[in-house]
């Protein structure tokens, strides 16, 4: 029951914003939601603690271990953006002199983007699992164009497409995986819920579950921002407002790469662990090393930390490429502390837009002199997500070296050229925005907006130091099922 509860309230925010979500009114009431849906995921853990895995309707819904920790993710995600986004969002209305259509439009759509993660982390039918990333797809694209402006038209349709035409190759895979059950599990929905598929694993046909991996792959590896599929993550997020930056960056490329998780466990079992593991690692190494150089050339904030992501993500695919239990404890925690870090980066980097009105990086000079608690909020979040002691991305990426040492040594070289890469071209960014000379006048804007990076930075840094116990297990139990 508590999954129906936590499901439906989520959705049930997307028509009340869509009627009230303007004004003062619709940012607290986008706040008060996104509270409502984190203490129904705590019951929801609490309830998972003493009875194990939750199900709903017939087994389409279902929360796991490893759905758990995400909704978990997504509910703290999804709150403290909404509690960044009724300052941010009141400046970006005064400046772009957005309507009462567009402020409920905004409210409603990020509403809807937040509830079709939650669905999708929730459904044990791989089919609604795609119609929930379809949806999180629609709703982004009205969100990226938000501003109306020539860039931001260009990339929602940018985005749209590409990930449209991932989203296609992604049914396919789908389609061809119920192919492969119906023999087994017969026609319905049976051939469809991930835990019953789980269970007859083994007994799939390989070829064709190979096939379908391939497809999903790609097609998910879309959303990931996988290269040489990202090409539409950079323009999306330095169009779209920074509050939709932080959850494309803090949610969405960690569901997508959860449903790439899910159908890997199946090939695994049916194919053997080899096949998926190595396109995998393939992918990853693809992905990290393409996106620390691309960085090195980027002269615009938002696009430099998008790039970031995708280099991220492509560590996290390392880490699940490499399997075993280190390498695949250390791509959840790398997956926790990436979402979190890096969805106060773009909380920090949306202020500092905000107060040059550039998202220039030579514009951006001087913030610890002009703005110290923009100042701050950058220099914790930055270093955080660049894998600094004590924050929970150094010990993850720590794990994922010596993983790759044990297990595949021939990569370790790659692997610290793209995360030494990836330092040289942030950190020097970093300290002209600190200490260099400003070159715009001061802007008042209030550095208690950013309270929600702060305390983001605080749970990154409290997970490099000491992981809770029932967090652990959770993870474990992650670990047994993914491996």
């Amino acid at each position: 029951m508590i999954l129906l509860w936590l499901l439906g309230s989520a959705l049930a925010g997307v028509p009340i914003l869509a009627l009230w979500g303007d004004g003062r009114r619709g940012r607290w009431l986008f706040v008060a939601i996104n509270v409502l849906v984190l203490l129904l995921s705590v019951v929801a853990a609490t309830d998972f603690l003493q009875q194990g895995p939750l199900a709903a309707m017939g087994e389409e819904l279902r929360m796991d271990a490893f759905s758990l920790i995400l909704v978990m993710l997504n509910g703290v995600v999804g709150m403290m953006t909404a509690w960044f986004s009724a300052g941010y969002w009141q400046q970006e209305v005064q400046h772009h002199h957005f309507g009462i259509g567009r402020q409920r439009l905004y409210h409603a759509m990020f509403q809807s983007f937040l509830a079709t993660m939650l669905l999708a982390l929730l459904s044990n039918n791989l089919g609604i699992l795609w119609v929930a990333l379809e949806g999180a797809t629609l709703s982004t694209v009205l969100l990226v164009s938000m501003q109306r402006s020539g860039e931001s038209l260009e990339a929602a349709w940018k985005y749209f497409i590409l990930c449209g035409v991932g989203l296609a190759m992604a049914l396919f895979g789908t389609v061809l995986l119920y192919f492969a059950a119906k023999p087994v599990l017969g026609s319905g929905a049976q051939a469809l819920l991930w835990s019953t598929l789980h269970h007859h694993a083994a007994s799939l046909n390989g070829t064709v579950i190979a096939l379908a991996f391939v497809f999903i792959l790609v097609g998910y590896g879309t959303k990931v921002g996988l290269a040489p599929l990202n090409s539409w993550l950079p323009d999306a997020h330095a169009a779209g407002p920074s509050t939709v930056s932080a959850v494309l960056s803090g949610l969405l490329l960690n569901v997508a790469l959860y449903a790439i998780l899910r159908y890997k466990s199946l090939a695994d079992a049916a194919v053997g662990s080899a096949f998926a593991s190595r396109l995998l690692l393939a992918f990853g190494l693809l992905s990290l090393l393409l996106a620390a150089f691309s960085m090195l050339r980027q002269h615009d904030v938002k696009r430099l930390f998008a790039y970031s992501s995708v280099e991220h993500m492509g560590i996290i695919c390392i880490a699940f490429g490499l399997g075993g239990p280190l390498a695949i404890f250390a791509g959840i925690l790398h997956m926790l502390g990436h979402s979190l870090a890096k969805s106060s980066v773009f909380y920090s980097v949306g202020r500092a837009v905000q107060e040059n009105h550039s998202r220039e990086l030579e514009d951006l000079h001087g913030l610890f002199a002009r703005r110290p608690a923009i100042g701050w909020s950058l220099l914790l979040s930055i270093l955080a997500i660049l894998g600094m002691p004590p924050g929970s991305l150094f010990l993850s990426e720590f794990l994922i070296i010596v993983a790759s040492i044990q297990q595949a040594w021939f990569i370790t070289p790659l692997l610290l050229l793209g995360l030494g890469t990836a330092f040289a071209a942030i950190l020097p960014r970093l300290l002209q925005m600190l200490y260099g000379v400003p070159n715009s006048p001061r802007v008042n804007l209030s550095g208690k907006d950013l309270r929600p990076a702060f305390v983001q930075i605080f749970l990154v840094m409290a997970l490099g130091i000491w992981i809770p116990s029932s967090l652990d297990g959770w993870m474990h139990s992650v670990v047994g099922l993914l491996q």
